[in-house]
């Protein structure tokens, strides 16, 4: 269907918009197919269109091009158009996103079954390692406060309180208080985060070992990945490679010398241009763009030394203070677990609390409430520990060889 009214398709940095006119493209399901977080603006780009829109998942040759109430050969409004937006789920089944359509679940019964084996298969991975299972509260009172992360917010009483997006708050004060090592099995919802690998509501594994190294968790993490995977594990060994390396080899960029004009033009090929990025947003984009979708493509591969300002919640690097003692692990160009050697001073973690709100407040964003029960139980003294969270979804989607997230759920977001 040809496009009518205006468009813009921008590549969707939590806090930022690169954006590139459409007419500069092939053509949008190209341009969906490049990278699953397009989002797109229509007409006169008022802000309750544009939020119904980065609220819709799309994908490749499932899509409707109806854009605004008076434009050329349309004659919708804009919900109704954004409505045409929402990805059919597996099956051909049309979504219908006003909640009366498609009450079928998008995952069939042979893979609902293989979720729960799989599930299963983890329980007894770490009770043979001697690892506890704990449960944390879903709803919390604060959120992180990552920029790249969208915390969804709930009105429980007069103070609004959060979905949580990772249960790491809570479980670092289970290990300050003396837990030992723990893993948990949750939901976790990021809001903001719709396409062929992101659904809002999500699953994630996340555990903490006390005294690891991070090369141990490595070892461990590849041992659940390659029990997961079953067969679909790459066959040759693990590769672990700095992401200053990675970018080196890819890209033959350094990623920590690099002037920001240089990272600037390596993403110029994506089409998307910003100068009022920052350092941090380029290298989020290259990574998720240029660098990433090629790693673990022979062998599953765990990239680390992940430069200071992308610490989060882990320590620097002694060694090389201009990197933080961080891994990711991709398999077949798809990000699947995130680790940290945990920062466990509580000055140095408010101070990046600080920091992050700081950017929110240039950025626009949404200013985040400090968890102060945290920071306590870091003063309290949090035990030296690594810990790593893993898509369970996307392992799940490997392992069965999906090609798109819905496959493997019971209901998406979309149609839950």
């Amino acid at each position: 269907m040809p496009l009518s009214g205006r468009l813009r398709a921008a590549w969707y940095v939590p806090g930022r918009l690169f954006s590139v006119d459409a007419a500069t493209t092939a053509s949008v399901p190209a341009l969906f197919a490049r990278n699953e977080r397009v989002v797109c603006v229509f007409g006169q780009e008022t802000l309750a269109f544009a939020l119904v829109l980065v609220g819709a998942t799309w994908a490749p040759r499932s899509y409707c091009c109806c854009l605004r109430a008076g434009a050329s050969g349309c004659a919708r409004s804009p919900l109704a158009a954004a409505r045409g937006w929402a990805r059919r789920s597996p099956g051909s089944r049309e979504a219908d996103v006003s909640g009366g359509g498609d009450w079928r679940p998008g995952a069939s019964r042979a893979l609902l079954e293989r979720r729960a084996a799989l599930l299963a298969c983890t329980r007894e991975f770490f009770a043979a390692r001697g690892v506890l299972e704990v449960d944390t509260p879903v709803v919390v009172n604060a959120p992180v406060s990552d920029v790249h992360i969208v915390s969804a917010t709930v009105q429980l009483g007069r103070t609004p309180a959060y979905l949580h997006t990772s249960p790491e708050y809570a479980m670092k004060r289970l290990l300050a208080a003396g837990s030992g090592d723990i893993y948990q099995v949750c939901h976790v919802v990021r809001g903001a985060e719709s396409g062929r690998l992101h659904n809002p509501e999500f699953t994630l594994i996340e555990w903490y070992r006390l005294g690891f190294p991070l090369a141990a968790l490595m070892d461990e993490v590849e041992a659940l990945v390659r029990l997961l995977l079953g067969p679909a594990a790459p066959q040759r060994a693990s590769e672990r490679i700095s992401y200053r390396d990675a970018f080196l080899r890819e890209l033959g960029l350094d990623p920590l010398t690099a002037p920001d004009e240089a990272l600037e033009e390596a993403a110029r090929p994506l089409g998307f241009t910003d100068r009022s990025a920052d350092r941090d947003a380029w290298l989020e984009l290259l990574m998720g763009s240029r660098v990433g979708p090629r790693l673990g493509r022979s062998a599953l591969t765990f990239v680390h030394g992940y430069p200071a300002s992308q610490a989060a919640l882990a320590r620097l690097d002694p060694e090389d203070p201009r990197t933080a003692r961080r891994f990711e692990l991709y398999c077949d160009g798809v990000e699947l677990a995130n680790g940290f050697h945990e920062l466990a001073s509580a000055a140095e973690q408010r101070a990046r609390f600080e920091r992050d709100n700081a950017q929110r407040r240039r950025l626009g964003l949404p200013v985040c409430p400090i968890d102060e029960r945290l920071l306590a139980a870091l003063e309290s003294g949090l035990p030296d520990s690594a810990g790593v969270a893993l898509g369970f979804e996307r392992t799940l989607m490997l392992a069965a060889g999906a090609s798109h997230i819905e496959e493997v759920l019971a209901f998406p977001t979309a149609r839950a």
